[in-house]
């Protein structure tokens, strides 16, 4: 293995415990006899470009251990799209510095970027090793099990529609529905994992709508009736991503981000959320809520998962270790070996079996009348979510006259 110094980046939108993935990278890269410097770069490769680097290699103890407890992204983020004339600026700073290990947290286009710059280092005869570590709220990697990101925000939505569904229980002769909206444009992993909030029949959600299906306007109304005449109320969970059979968004997003995304939420369009509260106050003439938390739920600690705090601080530590072993153009993965106990491993995926392409909820984990998930789903995201407050109610006791 060739000795050099390493560089550590984070891309994308922000998470949890993003940090505690950048704090494995530094404790384990500081520990390797083969790496020298560590530098991060700050704002990502378009940072990196301007050769903005954090010397994390002489970062006091107390900060590095404090990312572990630090949400949204310490080295700042950046959504730029590698370009080919970008790539003989990013291979002298690199040479430079002489950078050896390459290493970036982030999600499919971050896998991208990765493999894009390591592959044109190998043309060029710069010998670099590069390792990507997941990171993603929406849990839309192949390869992985889960990402680090998502038990976080998936935990801070199971607690919002909780919340929120004993206050349009309560509030159902004001109100009677309330639209809570995930981010997930191409997965509904966020939205499908409220259904953990769910401990009796009449809790929230009621109905859960993701970008795996077709959206079918007729069915949803039909559904939503249903609720209310047997609840009194209903409360709908929808992924940003709902699309009709046309392919038209049901947000009527049009944006797109420099990575060919579709932008959904206020940009570009009516959210989602504010679509289907319109359907239903239309159709039946009644008054209720849309929530859109957006990015909120992206970097609310407060609420983080413990299990996807230790596994992104290990994934950062074992990107090292495949890095050392001269694993190039690979990504840590995270391999569920049990549900009960939950037990997992770590593994590793090619980067290109990761990138751009991102990964949908299988079928199975949806229930037949495609509108809430199944009990498969729920075994394999109760672990991820932890412990959850218990909530009381009162018993219809009367008094009597």
């Amino acid at each position: 293995m060739t000795k050099g110094n390493a560089l550590i980046g984070q891309s994308g939108g922000p998470t949890s415990v993003i940090n505690s993935s950048l704090a494995g990278v530094i404790k384990a890269a500081g520990k390797s006899s083969f790496i020298g410097e560590i530098y991060g770069m700050q704002y990502g490769i378009e940072g990196f470009m301007k050769e903005w680097l954090y010397d994390l290699g002489k970062q006091p103890e107390k900060i590095i251990n404090g990312l572990r407890k630090t949400p949204s992204s310490a080295l700042g983020s950046s959504r730029h799209k590698v370009k080919e004339e970008d790539l003989p600026v990013i291979i002298n700073v690199l040479k430079k510095y002489n950078i050896r290990y390459f290493f970036l947290i982030g999600g499919n286009d971050t896998m991208d970027t990765i493999n894009w710059i390591e592959a044109y280092c190998r043309s060029r005869k710069y010998e670099i090793t590069g390792i990507g570590i997941p990171k993603t709220v929406d849990n839309d990697l192949f390869g992985t099990d889960h990402t680090p990101g998502f038990a976080s925000a998936a935990r801070s939505n199971i607690l919002n529609v909780m919340q929120a569904g004993v206050l349009a229980r309560d509030m159902q002769k004001v109100d009677k529905f309330v639209v809570y909206q995930t981010i997930g444009r191409d997965a509904g992993w966020l939205a499908a994992a409220t259904a953990v909030a769910r401990k009796n029949e009449e809790d929230a959600p009621h109905l859960i709508y993701t970008p795996e299906f077709d959206f079918n306007r007729e069915k949803f109304l039909i559904d939503s009736e249903k609720c209310i005449k047997n609840y009194g109320w209903v409360s709908i969970v929808c992924g940003e991503g709902i699309k009709y059979p046309d392919g038209t968004p049901v947000s009527a997003s049009v944006t797109k981000d420099k990575f060919n995304n579709v932008e959904f939420g206020a940009m570009g369009g009516v959210s989602v959320g504010i679509s289907l509260h319109r359907m239903i106050a239309e159709a039946f003439g009644i008054r209720g809520e849309f929530q859109i938390t957006e990015s909120l739920i992206m970097s609310d600690f407060v609420r983080a998962s413990e299990v996807d705090l230790k596994e992104a601080f290990q994934c950062g530590k074992e990107a090292v270790k495949l890095a050392e072993k001269g694993e190039s153009g690979n990504m840590v993965s995270i391999v569920r070996e049990s549900n009960n106990p939950y037990l997992i491993s770590f593994g590793k995926v090619p980067l290109k079996d990761v990138a751009v392409a991102a990964k949908p909820m299988p079928e199975e984990f949806f229930n037949k009348e495609r509108n809430h998930v199944s009990p498969a789903f729920m075994e394999y995201m109760i672990p991820l979510a932890g412990d959850l407050p218990e909530f009381v109610r009162l018993k219809r006791i009367m008094a009597k006259k």
